[in-house]
This record gives structure tokens, C-alpha cells and sequence, in this order.
């Protein structure tokens, strides 16, 4: 009995003390930890919060400040798009079609500056074979006409006395109209037009090489002063005119916008605003870019106001901010919002007060899985 009672003492203390690689009747290794959750890292929870250790959030770089409820201006966001300040740049095109020739200079490139009065080219006027000859006809008329008026002339002034005054004068006028005749006609064959820019500014499109055959009225080059554009916003409300404030541009926070005024008819169903867009420096802005105004009207709305970055997507594509739910726990919170301006926005619905949101790295929470 005895010896039983050893025989079963030592077989349990095997296998309470299993060799490494041992295995349990289910697979299971011996020699492993029972599993438990790892407190010490990153990682998402079932109910979609996040769970982030204290050192992780030095890294990460997390700030968080209290939510507090106040009034802003409502503001709407618009479509615009870039346009030319009519008195601050000009388009060149040619008048008749023609061959294109370089200018003293050569042919301008994008982004060349020019000044006002400055030849770009020259468009050489191709008359078609029929035209040409009855040009030369015309002329080979006129030099003919020149010659035996000018012989009529000196015949009547050799005869000055004899005859009447009126003659010799009708005979002079009749020369001096055939010579500027002469002259017109000879100055269209091989004439060419001189392409000018109209301010002083960089060149912001050209569609040139030499040699090229233009049709009239062709758009070759546009002129732009870089520092003075206008842009042009589109609304379907033709009341909101009357309510707008100051304006920005979303995602560059260094334009202002200066609103100009309203159309007081709708193009293509919309009513265009327009906007003077200044910076300190360069402004960041080219011609047909498209832009998202963001423009205060004149009523307050409440709310919470955060930061731009502080607002991420879910994976429905809802705006949502992180919410700081313990120590180590953050929980999206799905908002509701509007943008004040380029870099702020407005919480008017989801969010309480005294809410500790986060305001920095909150993109980084949006990336843990």
C-alpha cells in the first residue's frame, strides 16, 4: 500500500514538473505560462477603444485638453477654384492666323518673368496661293498707276500757268494716294504681328514652339502677377452674399481672403463669389487650382473648439475625436462639426464638456490595431 501511495505521489510531481516540450493530452504545452493579456502594449479592444501604457504615450507624443463649451461664428465651406485678377494679368492671342516666330529673346516658358511691352514673338501672316498672287497682281497695278502719275504730275507742273491750278493739285492728290496705296499693299505681303505682353508678371502657360501655324484669336501665352489672383467660390443660396465674413482656404492657413462681392446672376445654377486672396510671402496658388473656402457667416454657433488635427476617420468614414477614458484607455467618440477656420474646427454635436480629448497624435491612436 505503501509503495502505491509513492508510485502516485511521483507520477503527479511529473507531471507538475514537465521537461521542456512537454505536451498535455490536448496539445497544449506544460512548460508555457497560462496566457494573459498583455497590459504592457499597444492594442485595440473589442468595444473599439484603444489601449495605450503610459510610456507608449511619451512616445507617441499624446496631449490632451479639457473640452470646454463656447461660441463661434458659423462658418460653411465652399468649392472655388483660382482664377485671374483682371487688372493684374492678360492673355496674349493672335490676331490673324500665321506662322510663329521667336521673339529677340526666344520663346518665353512657364514660370519666365516678363515685363509689360516685352515681345514674346512674332506671327508671320501665310496668305494662301490665290490671295498672294492677287496681292502682287494689286501691286504690280499700283507701281503702274504710281509711275504714270507721278510722269502727270511733272507735265502739269512744266505747264504751270497754262493750265489750271485745280488740275495740278488733282493730279498731286491723285500721287500721293496711289504712293500710300503702294505702301499698304507692300507692307501686307510678308507682314507679320508682334506678340506683346500686357503687363509685367511670370508667364503662367505657354503652348509654343517655333514654326507652329496659329488660327486667330488662338490663346498663346497668359501673364499672371503672382502675387495678385482672385478666387472665385460657387453657392447655390443667393442670400449668402449678404451674411459672408472673413474667409480662408482649407490647408493653407498663410492666405487670407478678402471677399469682394456676389454675381447678381447665377451661372450654371450657382452664384459665383469672389474672393482677393493675399499672404505675407508667395502665395502657394496657381491658376484653375482647385480650393475649399471657408468663409464665417454673421450668427454664433455653440460648441467646443479643437484643433483641425484632433479630428480623425473611422472606418466608416465618420469625423471622430479620441476621448482620454482612463490612464491607459482611449475611446473614439463619433462628432459632429464644421470648420471655424484652416487649422480650427467646431464640435457642435457627440462631444460633452469636460472631456479630456486628445488634441495631438490623435492620428496615431486611429493607426493601433
Amino acid at each position: 500500500m505503501k509503495r502505491l501511495l509513492l508510485s502516485t505521489a511521483l507520477l503527479c510531481s511529473a507531471f507538475a514538473q514537465a521537461s521542456p516540450g512537454a505536451h498535455g493530452p490536448n496539445g497544449e504545452h506544460l512548460d508555457a505560462p497560462p496566457a494573459a493579456a498583455a497590459a504592457d502594449t499597444l492594442a485595440r479592444l473589442p468595444d473599439g477603444s484603444v489601449q495605450v501604457p503610459m510610456l507608449a504615450q511619451r512616445r507617441l507624443g499624446l496631449r490632451t485638453v479639457l473640452a470646454q463649451e463656447t461660441q463661434a461664428a458659423a462658418t460653411i465651406e465652399l468649392p472655388g477654384r483660382v482664377l485671374m485678377d483682371p487688372n493684374a494679368g492678360g492673355r496674349v492671342q493672335a490676331l490673324s492666323g500665321g506662322r510663329l516666330q521667336p521673339g529677340p529673346k526666344g520663346l518665353p516658358v512657364p514660370g519666365q518673368a516678363v515685363r509689360r511691352g516685352e515681345v514674346l514673338g512674332h506671327v508671320v501672316y501665310n496668305a494662301n496661293p490665290i490671295e498672294a498672287a492677287n496681292q502682287q497682281a494689286q501691286l504690280a497695278q499700283l507701281r503702274a498707276n504710281l509711275q504714270l502719275a507721278q510722269q502727270r504730275v511733272q507735265r502739269l507742273e512744266s505747264l504751270e500757268g497754262t493750265v489750271p491750278r485745280k488740275d495740278i493739285e488733282a493730279a498731286r492728290a491723285e500721287l500721293q494716294s496711289l504712293s500710300a496705296q503702294q505702301q499698304a499693299v507692300g507692307a501686307s505681303i510678308g507682314a507679320r504681328e508682334a506678340l506683346v505682353a500686357p503687363i509685367s508678371g511670370v508667364v503662367a502657360s505657354a503652348a509654343v514652339v517655333a514654326g507652329q501655324v496659329v488660327e486667330p484669336r488662338e490663346l498663346l501665352f497668359e501673364v499672371v502677377d503672382p502675387a495678385r489672383v482672385l478666387v472665385e467660390a460657387t453657392t447655390a443660396d443667393a442670400t449668402l452674399g449678404g451674411r459672408l465674413g472673413p474667409a480662408s482656404l482649407a490647408g493653407l492657413p498663410a492666405v487670407k481672403l478678402q471677399f469682394l462681392g456676389a454675381a447678381r446672376s447665377l451661372r450654371d445654377g450657382v452664384l459665383p463669389l469672389s474672393f482677393r486672396a493675399t499672404a505675407s510671402g508667395s502665395l502657394p496658388l496657381a491658376l484653375g487650382q482647385p480650393v475649399t473656402v471657408v468663409a464665417t457667416l454673421d450668427r454664433p454657433v455653440k460648441g467646443i473648439l479643437l484643433p483641425a488635427q484632433a479630428v480623425t476617420r473611422s472606418p466608416a468614414n465618420e469625423p471622430v475625436v479620441w476621448i482620454k477614458a482612463g490612464a491607459e484607455r482611449y475611446l473614439p467618440q463619433p462628432v459632429r462639426l464644421q470648420p471655424v477656420d484652416a487649422q480650427t474646427v467646431l464640435v457642435t454635436q457627440g462631444l460633452g464638456a469636460d472631456k479630456r480629448v486628445v488634441v495631438q497624435g490623435a492620428s496615431l491612436l486611429a493607426q493601433i490595431r
